[in-house]
């Protein structure tokens, strides 16, 4: 990909959580350990699925790969962050920028494309339970994940290439936790009209596509439960719960960032910065827990393999003496 500008700057400074003087070991705790929930929380979900054969329902497949991509998406960004607050300072090449900007965005996208596609498995459960496992074959399921992979390189490449051809010349600090695109696009050396254009629409684009496709999965969802009797209804429901409670999650979190974004003279640029950290770590921190704790098939599972982990009690073997 032949798209960057090469010039006087060669690195970013990443300022970061950098300001918040005492508070800093507090924000370093609190992101430290989110991090070792969401790599340990989303690596169990991936070995337990992998390792029960119970577990290989189209819609545990793609709890997998939304466990990867979670762990991935929260690597891109929080390590640095982590050492920027125990060093005082992190820089980072003009390509690293880039290229950190370029995977933490498509694992949003691509994230957010995954849980569309749960929602159309969830769809095609209820929906059409007698015809599921002919529609939601493995060929089908890999096209689909794929395709979520596909969508989100898409919807980010376009204004990453455009981005990494601008010429940045002098001050060199991204205010930021890391390279968000609307931080380092205040260093740009010229008019960056087109730069939001292209970046406002691709946003949208990833938005709004998988936003409505979820909620059109679940409006077909609920006028479908209408017609099912009490006890199916429940088990629909339950069907469901854990992932309409992520997704309700991690829209509605979306929109209190992109409020704060738009609250520059209410908030400080600190605030704003903790809240896009906060809002990164989130969702990949709350999947594991809602999924463990609402889905009963992998509860189970999970109990199963702590109890195999567990210690075991050695009893005595009948006819020898034991002393007490």
């Amino acid at each position: 990909m032949k798209c960057y500008n090469w010039n006087g700057v060669t690195f970013f400074i990443i300022e970061g959580l950098s300001n918040l003087g005492e508070f800093k070991m507090l924000i370093f705790v609190i992101l430290l350990l989110g991090y070792i929930v969401i790599l340990g929380g989303n690596s169990m979900i991936i070995f337990v699925v992998l390792s029960d054969p119970k577990l290989s329902s189209p819609m545990f497949f793609f709890l997998c790969n939304l466990s990867l991509v979670d762990m991935a998406y929260t690597t891109t960004t929080v390590p640095n962050m982590l050492s920027g607050l125990v060093t005082g300072v992190s820089t980072i090449s003009v390509q690293g920028c880039f290229l950190q900007m370029f995977v933490f965005i498509m694992l949003s996208v691509t994230g957010r494309a995954t849980l569309t596609v749960m929602a159309y498995d969830r769809y095609v459960a209820i929906c059409s339970p007698l015809h599921y496992s002919s529609i939601m074959t493995l060929p089908v399921r890999l096209l689909l994940v794929v395709g979520a992979w596909a969508f989100g390189t898409a919807c980010t490449l376009p204004a990453i290439c455009l981005g990494s051809r601008r010429y940045y010349c002098g001050a060199n600090v991204v205010k930021h936790g890391w390279c968000d695109p609307a931080s380092v696009r205040r260093l740009v050396c010229g008019d960056t009209l087109t730069d939001n254009i292209v970046s406002l629409t691709f946003g949208v684009v990833a938005m709004l596509t998988t936003g409505v496709l979820i909620l059109t999965s679940y409006i077909l969802i609920g006028l479908s439960i209408f017609r099912m009797g009490v006890g199916e209804r429940l088990k629909a429901f339950k069907t469901c719960a854990a992932h309409l409670t992520v997704v309700t999650i991690s829209y509605s979190a979306a929109a209190c960032v992109y409020i704060s974004y738009q609250s520059w003279s209410m908030l400080t640029e600190q605030v704003r910065i903790i809240v896009s950290v906060l809002y990164s770590a989130l969702t990949p921190f709350l999947n594991p827990l809602i999924y463990s704790l609402r889905n009963n098939e992998l509860r189970e599972s999970i109990g199963r393999m702590l109890r195999k982990l567990g210690p075991t009690t050695v009893l005595p073997m009948k006819g020898v003496n034991t002393v007490s």
